[in-house]
């Protein structure tokens, strides 16, 4: 069983939901499905592990300060296959 990644709520109105994920090394997010449009913009350089329905898993590399958007419905669990810390911000569009 993996550690959780720490989810810190910042915003949450009637227009956005953001919060920060940090990750240790070889933490996860758990299963989830976006219930909403989001944009996630990178703190650190992240190794993204994704684990996707149908067994599939992909890793992604993503520089520190990208920003890239996906639609609700997106369903995986994000996992930090690297070995230093990841973060990163989510923004969910009500």
């Amino acid at each position: 069983m993996r550690a959780a990644a720490t989810a810190t709520q910042l915003i949450d109105d009637d227009r956005v939901r953001v919060t920060r994920f940090d990750f240790a090394p070889g933490a996860e997010t758990g299963w989830h499905e976006h219930g909403m449009d989001y944009v996630i913009t990178t703190l650190t350089d992240c190794t993204m592990t994704l684990e996707e329905p149908g067994g599939a898993t992909r890793t992604v590399q993503i520089e520190a300060g990208t920003s890239y958007r996906r639609d609700q419905g997106v369903n995986h669990n994000v996992i930090n296959g690297g070995d230093a810390p990841m973060a990163f911000v989510e923004v969910e569009l009500k």
